[in-house]
């Protein structure tokens, strides 16, 4: 199984990274953009666990290794065989 953990900063921080990409992408003529936001992506592969065991590992390592709780948050999806 694997999961899909994405990783980005919460709407009430700053991106300055974010901001950059959004000027960038301006400059060079993309259309339509009115905001980027920039993050982390993992891919995290798991084995012996069940969906219920899946989620709540994934979860735990989500939040206490793969996110700064107090500027970021996350969302994951899995992919059961």
């Amino acid at each position: 199984m694997k999961a899909y953990v994405y990783v980005s900063p919460k709407k009430s921080v700053l991106d300055p990274q974010g901001k950059t990409i959004h000027g960038a992408l301006r400059k060079m003529g993309y259309q339509g953009v009115s905001d980027v936001r920039q993050g982390k992506y993992f891919e995290v592969t798991l084995d012996g666990l069940d969906e219920a065991q899946a989620r709540q590992e994934v979860e735990r390592m989500a939040r206490e290794v793969l996110t700064n709780p107090v500027i970021e948050e996350f969302r994951y999806s899995l992919e059961t065989p």
